[in-house]
């Protein structure tokens, strides 16, 4: 039986979601189609020929591979800009076009590809690699310091592929803990309503019935994107134990047969379903859950209308709605609150959100690029103290938030700007934390830690005290539950595909039960539909895949 490390963490490390008004600069004159399908090309290979970022201009497409991103400005906002002027570094996205399977599909039939991709380490990305369509990094790795200094074997060793090559640079990678899923609370609204106990699932549902009553304009329990799953994956762990997998494939653990099973027959999944739709049907969660957008959460949370918010990354909306209303009120605002959790189980074991040793998402370069090795130094200075630095507080100097390294050549000399203005940096933050495509989680959180402890706690950055006092001890290690999914183009893939759609229907229609009969029945029905379309198999496979990774992980 394996054992699982009580770390932290989902996900981004985001800090912030304001609106910059930088003025936009130029970017130089090029196409921004991508490049033509092309062999990787043939250079002779110089391990101490190391490519030097700003000897000459470096551009590079770009393409996420997500439907709903749209990058900022290249050079619009002061990190990106910095980058730009110092590194000659040029960055021209490739427009998702609001259909991500599809533009990938367009682009591989057309015979052109992006420099660089960027996106889930999942079976598109997977099918690119078999295709012999990404470059490996292997010999890079080697030549470049950051990535192999900052990852570590095990990361790297995560990363390699059946070919044992490794074509993926991480993102948010990390050997501890970190993540910022749990629970929000508006501070005021508590503060009124007496600051009562909220640890269990009963003091929640009571609190938000007081919050009805008494603020009729506010959203007692807001889940933000419910259709991927916000907020309501979060009630599902205060109703298990040791809760690694979530929802994400559908299945749980099952401790007595070590095997993948049915997520319907789970009773803590059953339990929380019920839970949400009572929240649901009695009007004590947002009404429009699984159609509202984004901008819409920020702007409830901004304008205070919101007394608990749950979330994979709440950190991300929710500190620029507490910076702006505690600004002229410190009485205002939100602060993060231990998980919930259902009475009579051990809350030490109830996890919010999980992380893993290879963070989010990855980047991949394209046997399009003219010159792979470039744009791998760009990433591996990206992923550096540097790099890092420059991206997530803004470029060096006297009048900006660091100013240069300690001694140590990694510390950041952070100044006085740093405590003294954190609407600016949350304002640099909220674009340049959505062009972090490599982050350093190990480097970035011990950075900040150790500045942020020698600070009063009313200086210290509202994200970092509340991740180093609640979200980083309270999250999962889910490293054993990475790249389950099969290929798309095999029976399990097929099975995949015909469980996902009837799990989508099953969750939307389940929180909207009237009653706890009603979702009884639709989780059965969805359990029985997907038996039929052979979800035991499925099972099987993830089953197998979830063992190699133990192996891997007790190899190490």
């Amino acid at each position: 039986m394996w054992k699982f490390v009580r770390k932290t963490g989902v996900l981004l490390l985001t800090l912030s979601l304001a609106a910059c008004d930088t003025q936009l600069v130029s970017e130089p004159p090029y196409s921004s189609e991508p490049s033509e399908l092309v062999e990787p090309p043939s250079v002779e290979w110089n391990r101490n020929d190391v490519y030097e970022l700003g000897k000459e201009p470096l551009n590079v497409s770009f393409y996420a591979h997500y439907s709903y991103y749209n990058m900022p400005k290249w050079g619009g906002d002061p990190s990106s800009k910095w980058i730009m002027e110092n590194k000659k570094i040029h960055i021209q996205p490739i427009s998702v076009e609001g259909n991500s399977p599809s533009k990938l599909q367009k682009m591989i039939a057309g015979r052109k590809l992006p420099d660089l991709i960027w996106g889930q380490r999942d079976v598109d990305l997977d099918r690119l690699r078999q295709a012999g369509l990404l470059v490996p990094l292997d010999d890079y790795i080697e030549k470049y310091p950051n990535l192999r200094t900052w990852a570590g074997s095990k990361v790297l060793n995560l990363l390699r592929s059946p070919d044992g090559k490794i074509y993926y640079f991480p993102n948010y990678y990390s050997d501890r803990a970190y993540g910022n899923a749990g629970y929000v609370v508006n501070k005021k609204i508590y503060m009124e309503l007496g600051s009562p106990q909220l640890e269990t699932t009963d003091d929640l549902y009571l609190y938000l019935q007081r919050v009805k009553e008494r603020y009729p304009d506010v959203v007692p329990f807001e889940s933000g994107l419910a259709q991927e799953g916000h907020g309501i994956d979060q009630l599902f762990s205060a109703f298990k134990e040791d809760n690694f997998s979530f929802t994400r494939y559908y299945a749980v653990v099952d401790v007595d047969s070590d095997q993948m099973t049915s997520i319907y027959k789970d009773e803590g999944f059953r339990e929380s379903v019920k839970y949400a739709a009572r929240l649901m049907r009695e009007g004590l969660m947002t009404q429009d859950a699984f159609t509202q957008t984004e901008d819409q959460v920020a702007e409830k949370l901004m304008s205070g209308r919101v007394a608990v918010y749950a979330g994979a990354d709440p950190v991300k909306l929710a500190m620029p709605a507490h910076t702006e209303l505690s600004a002229n009120d410190p009485d205002n605002g939100y602060f993060f609150i231990e998980p919930i959790y259902r009475s009579g189980l051990d809350k030490s074991k109830i996890y919010p959100g999980t992380y893993n040793v290879l963070g989010w998402n990855v980047s991949a370069i394209t046997t399009s690029a003219a010159n792979p090795e470039a744009i791998f130094a760009m990433l591996d200075w990206m992923t550096g103290p540097e790099g890092s630095s420059v991206q997530l507080w803004g470029p060096p100097g006297p009048d900006g938030y660091w100013d240069g390294f300690k001694e140590d050549g990694e510390t950041p000399n952070f100044t006085t700007k740093y405590s003294e203005d954190p609407e600016g940096l949350a304002k640099i933050q909220s674009v340049s934390g959505d062009m972090i495509w490599v982050g350093n989680t190990k480097f970035l959180d011990q950075t900040k830690i150790k500045f942020e402890e020698a600070l009063p706690e009313e200086k210290q950055n509202w994200a970092t005290y509340w991740q180093k006092k609640i979200t980083w001890d309270s999250q999962g290690d889910a490293t054993p539950f990475i790249n389950l999914h099969p290929m798309p183009d095999t029976k399990e893939g097929d099975i995949h595909r015909k469980v996902r759609e009837i799990w989508l229907k099953a969750r939307a229609d389940s929180v909207f039960a009237l009653s706890d009969t009603e979702v009884e029945k639709i989780l059965d029905n969805a359990h029985e539909l997907s038996m039929e379309n052979g979800f035991q198999t499925y099972l099987l496979y993830i089953t197998d895949k979830w063992h190699e990774n133990l192996h891997k992980l007790e190899g190490e």
